[in-house]
């Protein structure tokens, strides 16, 4: 019964211990993983299941080690923010699969790609043809960054010398939409970014039939003034 007491508060350490350790990482570590990262967390896993299963070891010969890592991890962040050449060895850097639309197979077989994987890739980005690339890189994270050629990129307003769309109502921000309504209850701090009011709400929901905010599960409106709607079930109300 002991050792089962000390095995769950030894887990419930190590749950926050690792939590808080994660969090001074910084939020790199939630992400995309390099090779580095990868490393570093297996570690951080592997002692944290030591440190719950050998009971009968003290505790911190097991911490000590997680926090020394979590130190280092920090540490060599901050010398990758402020060296290139630091941050290439240590975390590898871009390498160029597609160059000028010509595949280069040098690259390919630095980084073990084979054109099996180069297509999977390529559809991941739902490119169908090869030939439309002009440059596509392989980042430290494992992931493709894709280029089309000029001729095969989508037309823009500015390709067409169209003027950006107008707001199609009174909306004083830029980015992305705003919720102003969550599960029926209204978002007073959405409505003063945009430079609005709730009763100004209430006549916009008035438009499309609803009479009461209380039967609104979800509102929100872009920058150009759209406003999207969903109503909750009937049922539920």
């Amino acid at each position: 019964m002991e050792d089962l007491t000390i095995a769950l508060m030894r887990t419930l350490f190590s749950y926050f211990f690792l939590l808080v350790l994660l969090r001074l990482m910084g939020k790199r570590e939630l992400g995309k993983l390099s090779v580095f990262d990868i490393v570093i967390s297996i570690m951080l896993a592997e002692m944290a299941v030591l440190a719950i299963e050998e009971i009968d070891k003290q505790a911190f010969l097991f911490y000590v080690p997680m926090l020394l890592i979590g130190l280092l991890e920090i540490g060599m962040a901050y010398l990758s923010m402020k060296n290139k050449k630091f941050r290439d060895v240590v975390g590898g850097s871009a390498d160029l699969i597609i160059e000028n639309g010509q595949i280069r197979e040098d690259a390919m077989r630095r980084n073990r790609l084979s054109f099996d994987d180069l297509m999977v890739h390529l559809r991941q980005k739902n490119i169908k043809n090869l030939a439309d690339v002009e440059f596509a890189l392989m980042e430290p994270t494992g992931q493709m960054s894709v280029f089309l050629k000029q001729s095969k990129q989508p037309l823009t307003r500015e390709d067409l010398n169209l003027p950006d769309p107008k707001p199609l109502g009174e909306v004083t921000f830029s980015g992305l939409p705003i919720p102003l309504i969550l599960d029926g209850q209204v978002r007073e701090e959405a409505l003063r970014k945009i430079g609005q009011n709730k009763l100004w709400l209430k006549r916009e929901i008035r438009k499309y039939g609803i009479k009461d905010i209380r039967d609104v599960s979800f509102c929100s409106i872009d920058e150009r003034g759209i406003i999207y709607l969903d109503t909750k079930d009937k049922r539920q109300r």
